[in-house]
């Protein structure tokens, strides 16, 4: 099994960095040989996007696991991404690190234990925007971001409705989420900050944009091949439960005992496949109008 461990130096007797995107080595190590990788991390001196830089190339190294002190939300999100689990408040040397995590006395963490910034000098700092260092405070009200109106309301292509039906991205109000586990107490407790939220509402409107266009692409092959993909509901499978109905973003579907599909307004999302408890339905090619 191939790891990373944030170190202080290039060596497997140098103690644990704090720090992730601003650690000044990075030790890449196949945990049944013990042979390692030392890299210097080149993104110790960026005025942002030092986590995100530096999750990104040890997701290249292709690491499972990553091991170090402490972990930022903007590091964490790559790596739930890629499916990479981290380990956050270990201490030690490199060496002691992972033979505790050969053992299993390491926890994977739930999320990150650390604000953005965290680990920045004071003139680090400076750089950056104002907007980018008013975090609210580790533990009290969220910042919410209100009822959107979403991002739909037009008639899209051919029959289709529009995306809407959008309630924004509000955050509404907690008193700051319990530590994840393999931390040691007292460290800071993750808040979303303003540019977290900026970024969720900006994935949020990437991936409609994704959905429009490959709404978009399918009746391109429609118009092509003269035939309409769209959902079909199986009757011997269909419960009548209507969730399907709930799921629909166009109304395509109503229920009357079971479910019946207006083929016309189907776009074939899928939405209403992924959703079905019963595997009743089924996205079919239909002859083209």
């Amino acid at each position: 099994m191939k790891i990373a461990v944030t170190s202080t130096g290039p060596t497997l007797d140098d103690t644990v960095e704090s720090r992730f995107g601003r650690c000044r080595y990075f030790l890449v190590v196949d945990t049944d040989s013990m042979q390692f990788e030392a890299i210097e991390n080149p993104n110790i001196s960026l005025g942002g996007g030092a986590g995100i830089q530096s999750a990104q190339m040890m997701s290249e190294k292709g690491v499972s696991h990553v091991l170090t002190g402490n972990c930022g939300p903007n590091a964490f999100r790559v790596f739930g991404e890629v499916g990479v689990e981290v380990m956050v408040g270990v201490t030690g040397t490199v060496r002691q690190a992972i033979e505790q995590f050969k053992v299993g006395k390491l926890s994977s963490a739930s999320a990150p234990n650390v604000q953005s910034h965290f680990g920045m000098t004071s003139e680090q700092q400076n750089q950056l925007p104002p907007s980018t260092l008013n975090d609210p405070p580790m533990a009290g009200a969220g910042m919410g971001m209100g009822r959107g109106g979403g991002f739909g309301g037009g008639r899209g292509m051919g029959k289709g409705r529009g995306m809407g039906r959008g309630r924004g991205m509000g955050m509404g109000r907690y008193a700051g989420m319990p530590g994840p586990a393999g931390f040691e107490t007292g460290q800071p407790t993750f808040v979303p900050s303003d540019r977290d939220q900026e970024l969720a509402a900006l994935k949020k409107h990437a991936e409609i944009l994704q959905q429009q266009r490959q709404q978009i692409e399918k009746r391109i092959s429609e118009i092509e091949t003269g035939h309409k993909a769209a959902a079909f509901v199986q009757a011997d499978k269909c419960t009548g439960c209507g969730i399907c109905v709930d799921v629909c973003p166009v109304n395509a579907i109503r229920v009357n005992k079971q479910a019946t599909v207006n083929q016309d307004l189907c776009t074939a999302c899928a939405a209403c496949v992924s959703a079905c408890p019963n595997g009743a339905i089924i996205i079919t090619q239909n002859a083209g109008k």
